[in-house]
């Protein structure tokens, strides 16, 4: 008699764009998941079917090269945004299906539903298992990634004329990018002998209480080494929540645009931009 994983593999390889189709059905019926509904349908069969392979190849190859495949397929699901509780579901949905299936084609009967429980059980854990601890692994590795490409891109003061320096911020700024931000600026207003700066928020989503805090003590730090300090791009909205907040930035001078904030720090330094005739 084939062994119970093998015949599991071949019901699964025989009956594959079936079983397919069916699971991505129940992935998209997932309420909570946009991240299926979202894919462009080919990536959606490719990935589909790089599951299934990865599913039957633990019944089938060696622990290794199962391993492999693993990671391989956590980086792509991280990549393409699936969270660890779709993953757990993907994998439930699929072993449900090859069940249902096989209790239809009465290759589970009463006779060996027993032992079959216990193979879908050893079949389904150590997958659950090792794809999480994969998933994990990546997020952890990606998201410092994108910490470090963050503190890459974000926080550095730009001079645009004599004296006159620009920090764009951008995305959301807690503690430790407030650190990041104080020390950039205090070394940017010192190199480039900066005499006014503007701290541009235009790309900053939310402005709570922290944050508004964290901006405060940047712009009296700018003070102390002798520098004045504008805040730009305060957008409608921002304004509305500053107010609402009872935030307190009557020390700042403030401009909803850069454009009128360079316009205004020029003033400060005795130059303004004029116009040539030809």
């Amino acid at each position: 008699m084939i062994h119970m994983n093998k015949q599991m593999a071949q019901y699964i390889q025989g009956n594959l764009t079936e079983i397919i189709s069916n699971w991505q059905e129940k992935m998209k019926n997932e309420k909570d998941e946009r991240a299926f509904q979202v894919m462009p349908v080919e990536l959606m069969n490719q990935t589909s079917h790089e599951f299934a392979e990865l599913m039957i190849s633990n019944l089938l190859e060696s622990h290794q090269a199962y391993e492999s495949r693993v990671n391989d397929f956590a980086e792509k699901v991280v990549r393409l945004g699936w969270s660890i509780t779709f993953v757990t579901k993907a994998i439930n949905h699929f072993a449900e299906i090859v069940y249902e299936g096989m209790v239809r084609e009465e290759i589970i009967n009463e006779g060996n539903i027993k032992p079959f429980v216990d193979e879908f059980s050893n079949w389904i854990s150590p997958i659950r298992d090792s794809t999480i601890q994969a998933y994990s692994k990546t997020w952890e590795r990606t998201v410092s990634l994108q910490k470090i490409a963050l503190q890459e891109l974000s926080a550095s003061l730009i001079p645009v004329f004599e004296k006159v320096s620009v920090m764009p911020l951008v995305g959301t700024i807690d503690t430790e990018r407030a650190k990041l931000i104080m020390e950039n600026l205090l070394e940017g207003v010192v190199k480039h002998r900066a005499e006014v700066v503007l701290l541009d928020i235009t790309g900053v989503p939310v402005v709570d209480t922290m944050v508004a805090h964290h901006i405060i003590q940047a712009a009296d730090a700018v003070r102390l080494v002798g520098a004045k300090c504008m805040l730009v791009g305060i957008r409608p909205e921002i304004a509305q929540t500053i107010v609402t907040l009872g935030i307190n930035l009557n020390d700042f001078t403030t401009t909803s645009t850069l454009q009128r904030g360079v316009e205004q720090a020029l003033a400060w330094t005795n130059r303004k931009i004029v116009e040539v005739e030809d």
